[in-house]
C-alpha cells in the first residue's frame, strides 16, 4: 500500500496554475491517471471558449457536464415555445413535455407577473432616540438619494431604480438594530450587483450623516446586502380546462374521479409539510431546469421559494387545485427574482442560445416561462402519483443509465428495454436480467 504524505493546509492555492493544483492534488489525495484523463478531456476543445469557463469561478480545474434538452409544445400566453433544460434527470424533460402538449391542447399556460420589486437592507445599530433617528433620516433623505445618482443613472434609463427608501427597526428580539430598507427594479437584469453597490453606497453616506448630526447616541455600520427573499416580484400561473379533458387519462378512473383524485393529492400539500417539500421540490424540477439553462441562480430562486411557502408560518406546497361546476384549475404563484442581461446570462454562451430558443424573453417574460416549467412538472408528477405511481415512469426513464452502470452491451441494453416495457424496474432487478442473460450467453 503507498503512504500518502500527510495532509496540510496549503497557502496560495488559487495563484497556482491549473496543472500546479492538478499536481497537488494527485499528490494529496493520489488521484489516478484515469481520473485526471476525465478532467483533462471535460475541458472544452476552444481555447477561448474555456478561458470563459474557466474564469466563471475560482480554482477551475476542469468542467462539469449536464445535458442540456428541450420541451416542445409549451403554449404560454397563447405563444407556442420550446424551453431548454439543463438536468441530470432526463423524466425531468420528459414530464415538462408531457404536461406542455397535454395543455396545447386544452388552452395552454396562462402567466401574468403582479410586480418585480425586489429588496435590499442597510443594518446598522443605533443606540439614542429612534425618533431622532428618523428625524435625521427624513432631513437628509434627499441627500442619501442623490448620493446614488452616479449608480442609479443608467438603470434609471432603463427603467429601473431605487422605488422607496425608509428606516425601520429590524426586530423586537433585537433591540437597538434598524435597518434602512430599500426596493428596486432592476429591469432586465437581475440587479445583485447594482443593488449591493447602491446598498454599500447608502451605508456609508448614512454614517458621516449620522457622524455629523448633532444627537445623542451612537451609529455603527453592520452590513449592506440584498435580501432574496422578493415577495413583491411575482408571477401567477394557471391552467384551466373542463373536467371532461381528463376521460382518457386513466382507465380506472373516470374524468371526475381523476380531477378529484388531483385536487386531493394538492391540498395534502397544503398541511402536510412533509409532503409539501417534495410537492414543491417537483415544482422546481421545472422551474430550476430553465434557470440553470438561462444562466440564472437557482439557488437564491429556490431559497425565495421555499420562504414564500412559509410564509404563513407553515411550509405549505406552492400550487393550488380546484375542481368546481364542471371545471378544473391548477394554479402557482411563486416569487421570482431573474435577469436577462448582464451576470452569467451575458458571459455563458449556451446561456444566451437557451434565451434565443425562447425568443430572447424580458426578465418578466422569463417569469412566465419559468413558472409555466414548474406547472408542468407538478401537474405530470401529481397526475402520475394519483394514477400509475411515480416509480413506473420514473425508473424506465432511468433505465439507460442503469445499464451504463451495470456496462450492458448494446443488444443486451435492446433486449432489457423490451423485458422492462411493461414492468416496474429497479436497479436490482436489471442486475438480476442481466446476469441471467450473461448465464444464457456466457461465451459472448
Amino acid at each position: 500500500m503507498v503512504k500518502r504524505p500527510e495532509k496540510h493546509i496549503i497557502q496560495g492555492f488559487s495563484k497556482l496554475s491549473r496543472s500546479e493544483k492538478l499536481a497537488w492534488l494527485k499528490n494529496q489525495y493520489g488521484l489516478s491517471m484515469k481520473t485526471l484523463n476525465v478532467l483533462d478531456t471535460h475541458l472544452h476543445q476552444d481555447p477561448e471558449l474555456q478561458e470563459i469557463y474557466g474564469d466563471l469561478s475560482e480554482n477551475t480545474v476542469s468542467n462539469f457536464f449536464l445535458p442540456m434538452g428541450v420541451s416542445p409544445n409549451f403554449l404560454i400566453n397563447g405563444d407556442l415555445l420550446t424551453l431548454p433544460m439543463v438536468v441530470e434527470e432526463s423524466s425531468v424533460v420528459a414530464a415538462a413535455s408531457h404536461a406542455a402538449k397535454f395543455w396545447a391542447a386544452h388552452g395552454g399556460f396562462n402567466a401574468q407577473v403582479s410586480g418585480s420589486s425586489k429588496v435590499g437592507q442597510v443594518h446598522f445599530t443605533w443606540t439614542g432616540d429612534p425618533t431622532d433617528l428618523q428625524r435625521v433620516f427624513q432631513k437628509h433623505r434627499e441627500e442619501l438619494l442623490q448620493s446614488i445618482k452616479p449608480l442609479t443613472r443608467r438603470m434609471e434609463q432603463r427603467g429601473g431604480g431605487i422605488q422607496s427608501l425608509e428606516i425601520r427597526p429590524t426586530h423586537s428580539a433585537l433591540p437597538g438594530q434598524y435597518q434602512l430598507f430599500a426596493t428596486f427594479l432592476t429591469a432586465n437584469a437581475m440587479g445583485a450587483n447594482f443593488i449591493n453597490s447602491v446598498l454599500e453606497e447608502l451605508g456609508a453616506q448614512l454614517a458621516r450623516i449620522m457622524e455629523r448630526s448633532p444627537t445623542k447616541g451612537e451609529f455603527g455600520l453592520l452590513m449592506s446586502i440584498l435580501s432574496n427573499y422578493t415577495p413583491e416580484s411575482l408571477v401567477h400561473c394557471h391552467v384551466e380546462a373542463p373536467v371532461e379533458v381528463f376521460e382518457h387519462v386513466d382507465q380506472g378512473l373516470s374524468a371526475l374521479e381523476f380531477a378529484r383524485k388531483f385536487q386531493q393529492a394538492v391540498d395534502i400539500a397544503l398541511h402536510d409539510p412533509y409532503r409539501a417539500v417534495t410537492h414543491n421540490k417537483g415544482i422546481f424540477n421545472g422551474m430550476d431546469a430553465v434557470i440553470l439553462a438561462t444562466g440564472n441562480d437557482f439557488r437564491a430562486v429556490e431559497a425565495c421559494g421555499h420562504a414564500y411557502a412559509s410564509r404563513t408560518g407553515t411550509y405549505q406546497g406552492l400550487s393550488r387545485a380546484d375542481v368546481s361546476e364542471g371545471m378544473f384549475r391548477l394554479s402557482l404563484e411563486v416569487p421570482l427574482a431573474v435577469g436577462t442581461v448582464g451576470g452569467l446570462t451575458g458571459v455563458h454562451p449556451v446561456a444566451a442560445a437557451s434565451l434565443e430558443i425562447m425568443g430572447n424573453p424580458s426578465a418578466e417574460g422569463l417569469m412566465q416561462i419559468i413558472a409555466a416549467a414548474g406547472l408542468a412538472t407538478n401537474f405530470s408528477a401529481i397526475r402520475a402519483l394519483v394514477t400509475s405511481g411515480i416509480q413506473r415512469g420514473h425508473m424506465r426513464m432511468h433505465l439507460g443509465n442503469i445499464l451504463r452502470q451495470l456496462q450492458a452491451t448494446g443488444e443486451e441494453s435492446a433486449s432489457a428495454a423490451r423485458y422492462f416495457a411493461g414492468r416496474t424496474l429497479s436497479h436490482a432487478e436489471v442486475a438480476s436480467y442481466l446476469e441471467s442473460l450473461r448465464q444464457q450467453n456466457p461465451g459472448e
